[in-house]
């Protein structure tokens, strides 16, 4: 998924989620920040939200169940591994992927998990701390082989990428 294909899943999600919290379109323009002559238009896809309203809109609404089984999880994940796609942040501790995140690699105290429903990965620590996250798993395998070969330092992880 490309950030130009979440901006336009977000969009489509707008009415079911608003929906889903039972607002009126005059609240939840309110909540985005938008006026109701914006949001109008983005329900009826003749306007978008952007990358940043993307952004909100997700974070907002995080606790949304429309979100979640579009994402498989938090949306967070998502927006993070986009966001992040050729940057290389120290992230903190997960919560090891008990739902939404299948194991499909070990290396050492390292595990590579795939996302059930959006299908990218991410690499976690011994302690469930996440290393990397990318749509290419050999970007994320490269990175936890540069944690192995070292300590896993920012650096280290910024080499491997």
């Amino acid at each position: 998924m490309t950030k130009e294909q979440f901006i336009l899943e977000m969009n489509r999600q707008v009415k079911l989620v608003r929906t889903e919290y039972g607002l009126t379109q005059e609240a939840m323009a309110r909540a985005l920040g938008l006026s109701k002559k914006t949001l109008v238009e983005i329900e009826k896809g003749r306007s978008s939200l952007g990358w940043m309203g993307a952004v909100a809109f997700s974070s907002i609404f995080s606790a949304s169940q429309v979100l979640s089984g579009v994402f498989g999880g938090e949306a967070e994940d998502m927006v993070l591994a986009l966001a992040f796609e050729d940057l290389r942040p120290v992230y903190p501790k997960t919560m090891g992927g008990r739902v939404w995140w299948r194991t499909v690699e070990t290396h050492g105290e390292y595990k590579i998990q795939q996302n059930i429903i959006s299908q990218h990965y991410r690499a976690l620590d011994g302690r469930d701390g996440r290393v990397c996250s990318s749509f290419d798993p050999e970007r994320v395998r490269t990175a936890v082989l540069a944690c192995l070969e070292g300590s896993p330092t920012k650096k280290n992880q910024e080499e491997a990428l």
